[in-house]
């Protein structure tokens, strides 16, 4: 790992290493409604505000709505904008993710998964951010405060260059509430990496001009062509500005992490902090002989379908574990990862496993009876519960 000088090493949780990497980012205006397990979000930037130690602004709301609506319009005006959410929020601001997408306006927002209610629970799940998967926001899954950090930045980077609203995700308390030592960047080298916003059509009195007016069908279909095309110009934008990232900070993200896959007969496939796990578990099968190792996905949205294909194709066998779920159907993770595969060379069977819902214990025990569980089935099933009891 690059040592960089000046950096400061210290211990945070994950949610303060968010509000760390706002700072980093200098961020101009805030706006958010507290939600465990996102309030210590706020809250902290609220103190760095109310201090001066974040010059920016922060607005208080009454809602979710209010507050995705605010910073929506605070990056319209070309001002740098964040906010921050998780389960039921999320849900809330619904309505206005598609129309931040729709006004191209490069937000960026961390979500803190969280279970959906009703049952009421706080724990961890990645069925909400999943749920706004058409949106059209970016969406970035992370492993460790760290990477919480260094997401952070990197997702203004990104959302600035191809004017799309992006999610940097991180689990409840697993990551949210756990302490972990994070380097903090000094703020020159942040600034080098991520120049001062603007916004090519921010709002200008001397120049008024309409936002979000009336499309009708002859030019409605052109504005969502548009922006699945900046999608598809985010893959190459993501992978350049790792790139950049790894060689100015030296830490090295990717679309997808390979761990132990070089020889890999068999995968798993998970996002999050599970992943963390999962490496342990793997760790222990490997001392066994097993030929097995671990795909994670970082970006979900853009989805990376020729990486995924290029890591998964030849393998005997996939086992994708979903901490989320979608009804009727399958896990996300899975689903995708199947969607992906369909018609690629060489491509294995696919199972899918759901684990960990409502944010109950993934062991490592757990992901190996799944690993073991998936080398003794023959066909692949849709969803094998783990964990449940029924």
């Amino acid at each position: 790992m690059k040592l960089i000088e000046k950096s400061q090493y210290t211990v945070l949780k994950g949610n303060y290493a968010v509000a760390y990497g706002v700072k980093l980012a200098r961020v101009e205006v805030i706006s958010a409604y507290p939600i465990t397990p996102q309030t210590t979000i706020s809250e902290k930037l609220a103190d760095m505000t109310a201090t001066g130690e974040l010059k920016a602004r922060f607005i208080t709301v009454e809602s979710e709505h209010s507050a995705i609506s605010a910073v929506i319009a605070s990056s319209l005006a070309g001002a740098r904008s964040f906010t921050a959410t998780a389960s039921q929020g999320l849900a809330l601001m619904h309505e206005m993710l598609h129309w931040a997408t729709g006004a191209r306006a490069p937000v960026v927002m961390v979500n803190v998964n969280r279970a959906l209610a009703p049952s009421w629970n706080i724990w961890t799940e990645q069925t909400d951010s999943l749920a706004q998967r058409d949106t059209g926001w970016l969406q970035i899954y992370n492993e460790s405060n760290q990477e919480v950090l260094d997401t952070t930045i990197l997702a203004f980077k990104i959302a600035e260059r191809v004017y799309l609203p992006t999610m940097v995700v991180l689990d409840a308390f697993i990551l949210s509430h756990t302490s972990e030592p994070v380097e903090i960047y000094p703020q020159e080298l942040v600034d080098e990496f991520l120049p001062p916003y603007e916004h090519p059509n921010a709002i200008n009195f001397d120049d008024p001009r309409a936002i979000g007016a009336f499309a009708r069908p002859d030019y409605y279909m052109e504005f969502r062509y548009n922006i699945q095309k900046a999608h598809e110009e985010a893959l190459r934008v993501f992978k350049e500005e790792t790139e950049l990232f790894a060689e100015m900070f030296g830490r090295k993200y990717d679309t997808v992490e390979e761990f132990m896959l070089d020889d890999a007969d068999y995968v798993l496939v998970l996002a999050g902090s599970t992943a963390t796990t999962a490496k342990y578990a793997v760790a222990q099968l490997r001392e066994r002989g097993e030929k097995v190792g671990i795909m994670r996905i970082k970006l979900f949205r853009p989805f990376p379908v020729e990486d995924v294909r290029r890591v998964l194709s030849g393998r005997k066998k996939v086992a994708v574990i979903d901490r989320n779920l979608s009804f009727g159907h399958s896990g996300i993770f899975y689903m995708e990862t199947k969607a992906a595969m369909y018609g690629a060379k060489d491509r294995p069977p696919i199972f899918g496993y759901v684990a960990g819902l409502g944010g109950r214990d993934i062991r490592p025990q757990d992901i190996i009876d799944m690993y073991e569980d998936m080398k003794r089935r023959e066909e692949p099933e849709n969803i094998i519960w783990k964990g449940v009891r029924v």
